[in-house]
């Protein structure tokens, strides 16, 4: 228990101190507080006061939808305007304003100007409003303090401008990039394809009739030379047979023809018959001849066109017996007569050997020509042969071919579609029908200045007139080396107090201690009142 009771003795010595400074030094704390509030308060007045003119600015939903026509410029919005904030706040548009407002004193020494456009960076205040519920930026304020209302709302208004022109002009730019782009990309797209399409033509005229979409054509032209051979070929060798059949003919002709022929070589043929009874059994002979072949074949079976050569000229002879007969019952017989030949009284006796020569000369020119037009029928069936051989290779090069060459018609038709697109959106944004900047707020003529803050400063003198009043009565406490009372001389000595000498108090001590606290009461209701007061005016003057 004895710990306890010097532990509450030790927190009451503390508070009884600390009324006892509070008792000694209240003047003191009281005179602080008031000299540090009226410095800070009387510096709100002092102090020239500034003007804030600010507007509002919305960004406004391109008019036309976006499944109609796509913003080809960034959505970023924030990015933009911070860009368009870096280049508003640049000297050399700061520049002209602050020369055509006569701000900061002008702009015509460098160092002036410079410090004045540092001036007019702090003095202008760019905030970002965002949408609570998605977060997104929908709107942004401006604004700029001076020391006058107008010149302020003048600035305001300019920067408005200023900053939805530059807005404009930096969407008009970026769309017009962007369409550049992509009709440059277009354009290499376009030579590409170019490029593929020579390739393709080339490749094709070099391998013209070998192609994978001729095959059928091939097939059906190999087919048909394939039949025309084989019917040639039959004609060849029918011309053939043919050849063979006349060449005997003929030698079976020139062998009639000699036996005709006397011994001797110049008179009739021994095995002509001179009489008219004999010419008449052999003209009966070859007509019975004659109708036994005509029943087995056609008219133009050589034996039947050879009776029918032998029949003429046994009936020739006949007519030439039968006028020899006439003239010799009228005239001497002549002595040549026996002697005449055959010749003379048949001269169509080789015409059939003629004629058979002449279709042997014929048919050898159709055996020839027949050969001919199947070598060239050879030659053809081999090259279209050779075009159907190298069909598979060939398509396997095409196809890589076209592989290349729709593969940059895609891009091609792709870029096409992008910059139309683009060209597009930039029309759109050159209509300004896009996305933009329009005022919601214009620029306010602000009627009570922003700074300084009369009624912030006065709780900011109060504050640091409460912390001047502490330190100030601490540091006389501090300096102060008497002795306030009896356990203060208790705690110095060495040795136990046995007794204690009470305080004579006088009637006189009793009126100054009074007159004391008297103006101590009065000195803080000075002090709160003149606070209160100073607190309350500059509430209603701001």
């Amino acid at each position: 228990m004895p710990d306890l009771a010097d532990e509450q003795e030790s927190q009451g010595l503390n508070l009884d101190r600390v009324f006892g400074i509070a008792r000694r030094r209240h003047l003191q704390f009281l005179i602080a507080l008031f000299l540090g509030w009226a410095a800070v308060w009387g510096a709100s007045w002092v102090l020239p006061p500034r003007y804030k003119s600010s507007t509002t600015i919305m960004v406004e939903e391109p008019t036309v939808p976006q499944n109609y026509v796509q913003p080809n410029v960034s959505d970023d919005l924030q990015t933009r305007v911070q860009g368009i904030k870096t280049q508003l706040l640049s000297k050399s548009r700061l520049l002209p304003i602050i020369a055509r407002l006569h701000l900061y004193g002008g702009a015509g020494d460098p160092a002036t100007a410079d410090a004045s456009v540092d001036q007019m960076v702090r003095d202008i205040d760019v905030d970002l409003v965002r949408d609570p519920n998605r977060t997104e930026v929908t709107a942004f304020q401006i604004a700029y303090t001076a020391a006058n209302p107008s010149v302020a709302q003048q600035v305001t208004e300019e920067l408005k401008d200023t900053f939805i022109s530059e807005n404009n002009k930096v969407r008009q730019q970026e769309s017009q990039g962007t369409t550049t782009f992509f009709e440059k990309q277009l354009e290499d797209a376009r030579q590409n394809l170019a490029d593929q399409e020579a390739k393709v033509r080339e490749f094709e005229g070099m391998h013209e009739g070998a192609l994978p979409t001729q095959q059928s054509s091939n097939l059906a032209i190999l087919s048909g030379l394939q039949s025309q051979l084989q019917s040639d070929e039959d004609a060849l060798g029918t011309a053939k047979q043919q050849r063979v059949y006349l060449q005997a003919l003929l030698e079976q002709q020139k062998s009639s023809l000699s036996k005709m022929r006397p011994i001797g070589g110049s008179g009739a043929a021994s095995s002509t018959p001179t009489d008219l009874p004999t010419v008449d059994a052999q003209l009966a002979r070859l007509q019975s001849d004659l109708e036994d072949l005509s029943a087995h074949y056609t008219d133009q079976y050589p034996d039947v066109v050879s009776k029918k050569h032998q029949i003429a000229r046994l009936e020739a002879i006949r007519e030439n017996l039968i006028a020899a007969a006439k003239a010799k019952s009228t005239e001497p017989k002549s002595s040549t007569a026996s002697s005449a030949s055959i010749e003379d009284l048949d001269p169509s006796l080789s015409a059939p050997m003629q004629q058979t020569d002449s279709q042997l000369q014929a048919n050898q020119v159709e055996i020839t020509n027949r050969e001919n037009a199947i070598n060239n029928l050879k030659e053809r069936i081999g090259d279209y042969q050779g075009r159907l051989n190298a069909e598979p290779a060939a398509e396997q090069q095409l196809d890589d071919l076209n592989r290349g060459y729709d593969q940059s018609k895609a891009n091609y038709d792709e870029l096409l579609k992008k910059k139309d697109d683009s060209e597009m959106a930039t029309s759109m944004e050159q209509m300004q029908e896009g996305e933009r900047f329009i005022m919601l707020d214009p620029p306010s003529l602000p009627s009570k200045p922003s700074s300084p803050n009369r009624l912030k400063m006065c709780g900011i003198g109060i504050g640091a007139g409460l912390m001047l009043g502490l330190a100030v009565a601490g540091g006389f406490e501090f300096m102060d080396d008497r002795i306030h009372s009896g356990k203060e001389i208790k705690a110095l000595l060495p040795v136990a107090v046995i007794s204690e000498i009470p305080e004579v108090v006088t009637v006189l001590d009793k009126k100054k201690a009074k007159r004391k606290i008297r103006l101590g009461w009065a000195v803080t209701a000075f002090v709160a009142v003149t606070i209160v007061a100073g607190s309350l005016f500059s509430f209603l003057s701001s």
